[in-house]
């Protein structure tokens, strides 16, 4: 007889049709695949009944086992057959609950996307490259990591010189030669350097800088600059100042007032600073402006002969102009903002004070 304990006789046919009309009952029936391999295991796993009626074809006499032998691969082909289609019906069922459950409706309003918005700085930044791009100036970039010989030397800031006490400065441990740059001025000379005597020369370089400074309401010791070039042949201060008025009026608008005041820079002679219209009292006066009715926003002046000259250019024969202006300040000044260490703390409520921008980075609103 057959068995599902393995025993099995191979004659016992009605047997056997009964024992595969069971198996297939349960495979039709099964709810998961766990119950498709339970009945697998009892059919043809190492127990299974329909494993050991093929074990013992071995005992039949030689004249028998060819017809027992068809009949059983017959059955097992059938119970295998039945096996593999439920197990397909199954997955194709699963896999669309699955996609019942985790459907989408496309007729349903999307979620909202938050749009971008420019930081103040890259604004302010982008605002003061757009106005000395459409007076001819290019942008020019240098490393932050910088020479000492291109940080002060050659700009006329020898290692002894106290103007260096006015840029207290990093220097990394393992490189003695070289410093955090604490202005972007070197770029200038760099600039000269690639444009070996090409006139004229006019750039800018943008970028971070880094002093020892306490941070508070108007310091940080990590900031931003823009230094600008311009070396030609004539250059005189009225250029500088006409060049820095159409600056400041692009910026803080044409009814913007400008002036110089004589000041003192080692890479610049003569030196001055350059003030405008107080842009909290409009010139009448106020604690902002301390009743003088103008504020300060830049340093400036004649490029000092020395720097012209490390540059490769010949003092005798042209001139230049040079500016520098802390980004942070000018955005405090352009956005009415009180600390500048609101620009560092990356506070969303506070950029979303300001415009937001398209994919092309464009402000909408």
């Amino acid at each position: 007889m057959v068995g599902r304990d393995g025993g099995a006789d191979v004659d016992d046919v009605n047997r056997l049709d009964s024992l595969l009309d069971d198996a297939l009952r349960e495979t039709a029936a099964a709810g998961d695949t766990g119950a498709v391999e339970a009945v697998r295991l009892a059919a043809l796993g190492r127990k299974g009944w329909l494993t050991g009626a093929l074990r013992d074809l071995a005992g039949l006499p030689a004249t028998q086992r060819p017809v027992a032998g068809r009949r059983l691969h017959a059955v097992r082909e059938r119970l295998e057959a039945a096996l593999t289609e439920r197990e397909a019906q199954l997955s194709a069922l699963a896999m669309a609950a699955r996609l019942l459950a985790e459907r989408i409706d496309v007729t349903l309003p999307a979620e909202p996307v938050s749009a971008g918005r420019l930081h103040p700085l890259t604004r302010v930044r982008r605002e003061i490259e757009d106005l000395f791009g459409r007076m001819g100036y290019s942008v020019a970039s240098g490393p932050e990591i910088e020479t000492q010989s291109l940080n002060f030397e050659r700009l006329n800031i020898p290692a002894d010189h106290p103007a260096r006490d006015m840029q207290d400065s990093f220097f990394p441990a393992l490189a003695p030669a070289y410093v955090l740059r604490t202005h972007t001025s070197p770029v200038q000379v760099r600039a000269m350097e690639t444009a070996a005597g090409r006139l004229p020369l006019r750039v800018i370089a943008p970028g971070r800088t880094f002093r020892r400074e306490t941070d508070d309401a108007t310091h940080a010791s990590v900031f931003h600059q823009v230094e600008g070039l311009c070396v030609d042949e004539g250059l005189s201060m009225a250029d500088l100042k006409g060049t820095l008025a159409l600056f400041a009026r692009g910026l803080f608008g044409p009814d913007t007032e400008v002036r110089l005041r004589p000041s003192y820079f080692p890479f610049t002679e003569p030196s001055a600073e350059l003030d405008i219209t107080c842009v909290a009292c409009g010139g009448d006066g106020c604690r902002l402006c301390k009743e003088t009715g103008f504020i300060e926003i830049l340093g400036a002046g004649m490029v000092h002969p020395r720097v012209l000259a490390t540059g490769g250019y010949d003092p005798e024969r042209v001139s230049g102009f040079a500016f520098g202006m802390g980004i942070e300040r000018v955005a405090l000044l352009r956005y009415g903002i009180a600390d500048v260490r609101l620009l560092q703390a990356g506070d969303l409520s506070f950029l979303e004070a300001f415009p937001t921008v398209d994919r092309e980075g464009v402000e909408t609103a």
